[in-house]
């Protein structure tokens, strides 16, 4: 069943951050994840929720997100993210 990553960034360091974002998409791909949003204009409707920079990843299933997460490919991308922002991300699954 296909799974959702969400993450919320807030960029401390944008030059590190566009390393980062040079990286990740070859890795993403490797593990068959793929970009469903990227940083886009982000509006809120209802609460207090106020996002930096949205990101919605999908992947075939959350195995595969844990996969990729901690994956060597990844590494490097998610070291300089974790040094050039801070991050909230969390994985849900899709319907079938």
């Amino acid at each position: 069943m296909s799974a959702y990553v969400g993450l919320d960034v807030e960029i401390l360091d944008p030059r590190a951050y566009e390393e980062y974002k040079a990286l990740a998409p070859a890795s993403l791909a490797a593990f068959g994840g793929s970009y469903v949003a990227r940083g886009g204009r982000t509006e809120v409707l209802e609460g207090t929720w106020t996002p930096r920079r949205v990101v919605i990843l999908r992947f075939d299933s959350i195995e595969r997100v844990k996969q990729w997460l901690d994956s060597e490919q990844y590494r490097p991308a998610k070291e300089i993210r974790r040094r050039a922002a801070r991050s909230s991300m969390i994985v849900t699954q899709g319907l079938p």
